[in-house]
C-alpha cells in the first residue's frame, strides 16, 4: 500500500505544477551524445564486479576514455528478489561483493562514470531469476541510486503493463509508458547532481515526441540483434526522427555490436559504427576487450567518426536518397565550420566502386574531401566522387570548403577556348528541357549583345540576349538526368558563374490522378494530416496497383519524389526478419519497374497516436525511365522482391520533375 501512495501522490505533484519539468537541455550531461560501455550485449544479464572491473580498466588501457568512452554501466541481472526491510534496493552480493557504492566510488576515482540499471516494471528485464524492478518505489529507488553515486539511469520496459499482469514483454500495452518514464524523471530531477536519463521503452510509443522532456536519450525501437540485418532495420526506424536530436536529447539507435566475436565483419562493423556516430546515436560498447581485434578497437576508436558524433552543432545525418535497385543509399548532415559528413551504404554483398553524387548532399564542390576509411584525402571534388567499398561496406566522407548544389563558380567549373567557355560537371536530376539557369557575368555588359548556348544533351543553340549593363541573365536549356552534363557559351562575356535550377514539379495526387484496381483504394484523412494532399491510396499490394496518365515534355528518364506512409513497426518481427519497410515499384509504359524500398515515416505511436502513426507522411526521390514525349502511363504497386513486405506503402501521391 506505502508504493502505491507513492505512486499516487508522485502523479498528483506532477499534475499540479504549473512549470513543465525543466528542459534536459539546461541541466549539464548529454549536451552531445553519450559515450561509454555496458555489459548487456556481451554478458546479457549476467554481470559481475570483475567483469565490470576489467572492461572498465579497459576502457582507460585502450585510451578509449580519453576519446569520451566514460559511462560503465551494468545492466539487467544485478538484483535480487527482495528489498531491504526499509524497503529500499540493494545488490546481489554474489556477483557484486564490494557493493555498489564502492564500484561507483572506484570507477570515479578513474575518471569514468557509474552506470546503474532500472525498469519502469516490477521487475527488472532478465527476469527470472527475479530482480525488483522499480515500479512504485520511483522516489525512493531515485535516491538510492543517488546515494550510490550514480551518474546514469538506463530505465526498462518489462513486465510494466499492469492490466494484463505485468507480462515480461508487452508491445501493445494497455496504457502508455510515458508516466511510468515521467514518473522516475521527475524524482531524478530532484537532486541537485544531474543524473544522466536513458528512456529505454523501445520505442513503444514514438518516445521522440515526449521523451526529451523528461530524459536525455531515448531507444528508437526494439533491441539490436546480433546480425547484419539488424542494421537497415534500425535505420529504417531512425529515418522519420533523426530531426529531433540535438543538444541534451538523442534518439538511440541501441548499444554497438563492434567488437562481439563472430557478428559483424570489419567493413560492416565500419558501417555500423559510421552511421551511428552520424546520426548522433550514444555511442556505447556492447563488447568484452578481452580478445577484441585489432580492426575492432580501431574502429571505436576512430576520432573521424567520434568528432562527428559529438560535433557541437548537435544536428543528425538524415537519409537523402535510396537506390534500392543499386543496393546503396547515401546520408549526410552537417557540421561545425560549414563541413558535411556524407555516408553511402554499399548493401550489396561484393566489393564494388559506388560514386556519390554530391548533390545528393547539397553540395556542389569540395574544395576538400576526406575518406574516412580510406585514410585519404582530395582536393577539388567537382559534382561527384567515386571510390571503392567493401561488401556491406560505407563510403565515409567528410566535405570541407563547399560550394552548395546548383551552384558552378566559373573560376572552378569553366574553361575558356578561343570564344567558347564551357562548364563541365554539371549536374541534372531529371532529364528535361526545362532547366533554369542563371548567368552571373563577371562584371555589367557594356553593350547589347546576344550570346548562344549548347548542352550535351541539346547541340542546337540557345540564343539569349544581355542588355547593356546586366550583370546577370537567365534561360531555359535542355539537360538529361547525369553528373556530367556539359554547358557551352559562344562568344559571351567573362562569366562569374552559374546558378542552376531544376524544372518545378507537377503534383499528382494519389486518390485523384491515379486509378486504382482492388483491394487498393482511397482515404481521406483529417486536417493538418497525409499531407500535402490530406488523403491517401491504401492497401496497395501484390495483387494490386494504381495507375495515371501523365503528360511529359520530353522522353527520357525523369526523377519523381514519393509521397508515401509507412509505419509497419517491427516489434515481435524486429527478432528475425522485421525491416520497418515496404516495399514500392513504379513502372512507366511497361518498362522494367524501379523499385524503392521505403523506410517508416510516422511520426506519431501507433498505439496511441493520431491515425496511429498512419497518417504521417514521407519523401523519398527516385529515378525512372521509359518516358515518351506526351502520354505515358505510370503504374504504382509492389512486385514483391525476395524479403520485402507483401504491402506496398500508402501513397498520398507523386511529384513528377518535367
Amino acid at each position: 500500500m506505502i508504493a502505491l501512495i507513492s505512486f499516487f501522490l508522485v502523479s498528483t505533484a506532477l499534475a499540479a505544477r504549473s512549470s513543465p519539468l525543466k528542459p534536459r537541455l539546461d541541466d549539464g550531461p548529454a549536451l552531445t551524445p553519450q559515450m561509454g560501455w555496458n555489459t548487456y550485449n556481451q554478458y546479457n544479464c549476467y554481470p559481475n564486479e570483475s567483469i565490470v572491473r576489467e572492461n572498465a580498466q579497459a576502457l582507460l588501457d585502450t585510451g578509449l576514455a580519453d576519446l569520451g568512452y566514460k559511462y560503465v554501466t551494468i545492466d539487467c541481472g544485478w538484483g535480487v528478489d527482495e528489498r531491504l526491510p526499509d524497503g529500499t534496493l540493494t545488490w546481489n552480493p554474489d556477483t557484486f561483493p564490494s557493493g555498489f557504492p564502492a564500484i561507483g566510488e572506484w570507477l570515479h576515482s578513474q575518471g569514468l562514470l557509474f552506470g546503474v540499471y532500472g525498469d519502469s516494471g516490477i521487475l527488472l528485464c532478465g527476469s527470472p531469476p527475479n530482480s525488483t524492478g522499480n515500479l512504485y518505489y520511483e522516489d525512493i529507488d531515485a535516491r538510492t541510486f543517488a546515494d550510490w553515486g550514480a551518474d546514469s539511469l538506463k530505465y526498462d520496459n518489462c513486465y510494466s503493463d499492469a492490466a494484463t499482469n505485468y507480462p515480461n514483454v508487452n508491445y501493445a500495452p494497455s496504457t502508455s509508458p510515458e508516466p511510468r518514464f515521467t514518473n522516475m524523471s521527475f524524482y531524478l530531477q530532484s537532486f541537485d547532481r544531474p543524473i544522466l536519463f536513458q528512456v529505454c521503452e523501445w520505442g513503444i510509443d514514438f518516445p521522440a515526441l515526449w521523451a526529451p522532456a523528461i530524459g536525455h536519450s531515448w531507444r528508437i525501437g526494439n533491441d539490436i540483434t546480433p546480425h547484419w540485418r539488424s542494421i537497415f532495420r534500425t535505420l529504417n526506424q531512425a529515418v522519420p526522427q533523426t530531426d529531433f536530436a540535438g543538444p541534451g536529447q538523442w534518439p538511440d539507435l541501441d548499444m554497438l555490436l563492434v567488437g562481439l566475436d563472430g557478428v559483424l565483419t570489419v567493413p560492416e562493423e565500419q558501417t555500423h559504427f559510421s552511421l551511428w556516430g552520424i546520426l548522433k546515436s550514444p555511442l556505447t560498447i556492447g563488447a568484452k576487450f578481452e580478445g577484441m581485434r585489432a580492426e575492432s578497437l580501431e574502429i571505436l576508436g576512430n576520432e573521424d567518426v567520434i568528432s562527428y558524433n559529438q560535433d557541437a552543432l548537435g544536428v543528425s545525418a538524415a537519409l537523402k536518397r535510396r537506390y534500392t535497385d543499386q543496393g546503396y543509399e547515401v546520408w549526410a548532415g552537417p557540421l561545425e565550420g560549414g563541413r558535411v559528413v556524407a555516408a553511402v551504404i554499399n548493401w550489396r554483398g561484393e566489393d564494388r566502386e559506388i560514386t556519390l553524387d554530391l548533390p545528393d548532399v547539397g553540395v556542389q564542390y569540395a574544395g576538400t574531401l576526406k575518406n574516412v576509411w580510406a585514410g585519404e584525402s582530395v582536393e577539388r571534388v567537382q559534382t561527384s566522387y567515386s571510390a571503392a567499398v567493401k561488401a556491406h561496406g560505407v563510403l565515409l566522407v567528410e566535405l570541407g570548403d563547399v560550394v552548395d548544389a546548383g551552384v558552378y563558380p566559373g573560376d572552378i567549373f569553366a574553361v575558356t577556348d578561343g570564344d567558347k567557355t564551357t562548364f563541365s560537371d554539371i549536374y541534372a536530376i531529371t532529364s528535361s528541357p526545362n532547366h533554369s539557369l542563371n548567368i552571373t557575368l563577371s562584371e555589367p555588359a557594356t553593350g547589347a549583345t546576344n550570346i548562344s548556348i549548347t548542352t550535351s544533351s541539346s547541340k542546337t543553340p540557345i540564343s539569349v540576349s544581355i542588355p547593356a549593363g546586366s550583370l546577370t541573365i537567365s534561360a531555359k536549356i535542355s539537360l538529361i538526368a547525369s553528373s556530367n552534363n556539359t554547358i557551352t557559351f559562344h562568344s559571351a562575356p567573362t562569366i562569374s558563374s552559374l546558378t542552376l535550377t531544376p524544372p518545378k514539379p507537377t503534383y499528382y495526387t494519389g486518390t485523384s490522378d491515379f486509378s486504382l484496381s482492388a483491394p487498393a483504394n482511397t482515404y481521406t484523412c483529417p486536417d493538418g494530416f497525409c499531407l500535402p494532399a490530406g488523403s491517401k491510396i491504401v492497401d496497395l499490394s501484390t495483387s494490386s496497383s494504381a495507375s495515371a496518365q501523365i503528360n511529359s515534355s520530353s522522353s527520357g528518364t525523369k526523377y519523381l519524389e514519393i509521397d508515401y506512409i509507412n509505419n509497419e513497426v517491427a516489434f515481435d518481427s524486429a527478432w528475425n526478419w522485421g525491416s520497418n519497410s515496404r516495399n514500392l515499384t513504379i513502372s512507366v509504359n511497361g518498362d522494367e519497374p524501379v523499385r524503392l524500398e521505403v523506410p517508416l515515416s510516422g511520426r506519431h505511436s501507433e498505439l496511441f497516436g493520431p491515425g496511429l502513426g498512419w497518417w504521417d507522411s514521407g519523401r523519398l526521390g527516385v529515378l525512372t525511365g521509359g518516358w515518351s514525349e506526351g502520354a505515358n502511363e505510370v503504374v504504382l504497386g509492389n512486385e514483391v522482391q525476395e524479403g520485402s513486405s507483401d504491402w506496398a506503402p500508402d501513397v498520398v501521391g507523386v511529384a513528377v520533375y518535367d
